[in-house]
């Protein structure tokens, strides 16, 4: 009887054990589901972004200490922080930039929209943070700029490295602009107080910057063309549409709270009478 009862023991209690092993197992995959939702995105997405930045004062530049600031680098950190994410940030010229981010080298730079050489090798934020102004500087007393068809018979003053947004490519395919080239916006007003060009065809932000940093005076400003910044995600990262998604759901949230300006609307541009077809 005994020996009986001990080899039907283990039978008896068969269907519980089964029940208790069954509710293990359903438990331990709900475990396992959660920890893969709450940790997917963040083991799917890189989560330090190396970003490029140039001397464009007062929206990027390197300061004193050698760190990247800016309004424009101050607004990347940010949004950059409210989307989840770390930044590391490289000096570099403007035409490294570019070749950087064709290669992937770096993963966004806060720049400039509708830039030809970088076409199909970027994804644009939709928002836009801050507007940017091309302007053309002159002596006071030149003649005013009042159509495009000014710059002929000139010698026109351009920023090495810098496209102008295609711009660059037409002025130098025409016969009746002759150009000259700066390697920065100090010695590009330098030029032009020595007479060595009638015009300096310029960015407004780091030309006013300059100017009053270095008390430059008796010279003239008038607007061209309006421009607008972005965040250029190198489509090399093969998490460039996600990074841009949450860059300006990132925005948005921060704009909801009144903690970043209203982003600017793209509809307002203003181009100089002739301006070339873009």
């Amino acid at each position: 009887m005994s020996i009986r009862n001990r080899g039907k023991g283990p039978h008896r209690f068969c269907p519980v054990r089964r029940w208790l092993i069954a509710v293990v197992v359903v438990v331990g995959t709900l475990v396992q589901t959660v920890a893969i939702a709450s940790s997917g995105p963040s083991e799917s997405r890189p989560q330090i972004l190396t970003v490029g930045y140039v001397e464009f004062p007062p929206l990027e530049f390197m300061d004193e200490h050698n760190r990247a600031s800016g309004r424009f680098i101050e607004l990347t950190r940010q949004v950059a922080a409210e989307a989840g994410y770390d930044l590391e940030f490289a000096y570099l010229p403007i035409s490294r930039i570019y070749f950087y981010l064709k290669n992937g080298v770096i993963d966004l730079w806060p720049g400039l929209s509708q830039i030809p050489e970088l076409q199909d090798q970027v994804l644009e934020s939709e928002i836009s943070p801050v507007p940017v102004r091309l302007s053309v500087w002159s002596l006071d007393g030149s003649a005013p700029v009042t159509r495009f068809e000014s710059f002929h018979d000139r010698i026109l003053i351009l920023i090495t490295g810098y496209t102008y947004g295609g711009l660059r490519d037409y002025l130098e395919q025409q016969d009746s602009i002759r150009l000259t080239y700066a390697p920065n916006h100090l010695a590009a007003l330098y030029m032009l107080q020595r007479d060595r060009g009638h015009y300096l065809l310029d960015y407004q932000f780091p030309v006013r910057e300059v100017m009053k940093e270095q008390g430059i005076s008796g010279i003239q400003e008038q607007e061209v063309r309006t421009r607008y910044s972005a965040w250029l995600f190198s489509r090399k990262n093969p998490h460039s549409r996600r990074l841009q998604r949450d860059f300006d759901a990132a925005y948005r949230r921060l704009e909801a709270r009144g903690e970043v300006p209203p982003a600017i609307a793209r509809d307002a541009d203003f181009l100089l009478p002739g301006f070339p077809a873009r």
